[in-house]
């Protein structure tokens, strides 16, 4: 049987694809938002989510949409969610057409 790979926090990848190739802190990214650096600490390492005041921020900075950030955080969220419930969510009949 395959094992499932974990989910990947939206956190990882701002850290991985916009922060550290730009080598920028979360210091530094939160002062450019004017959001408290401790937001930006806490989403890299994943112990806070991607709201929609910070997609809408980050998109702004990072020339990308609010969408893409959003799509990141909400595709993390249904794979955690699968992952903690998925055999109860299978084990529902689905509805006849």
């Amino acid at each position: 049987m395959a094992r499932r790979r974990a989910p990947v926090h939206p956190g990882q990848t701002l850290h991985d694809k916009f922060m550290a190739p730009r080598g920028i802190s979360s210091n530094r990214l939160g002062e450019t938002l004017n959001v408290p650096a401790n937001r930006i600490s806490d989403i890299v390492r994943g112990r806070r989510g991607i709201t929609a005041d910070t997609a809408l921020r980050l998109a702004r900075h990072f020339r990308t949409t609010p969408e893409y950030w959003m799509d990141l955080q909400r595709d993390y969220e249904l794979q955690v969610v699968a992952g903690e419930v998925g055999a109860e969510i299978k084990a529902i009949r689905m509805q006849k057409k």
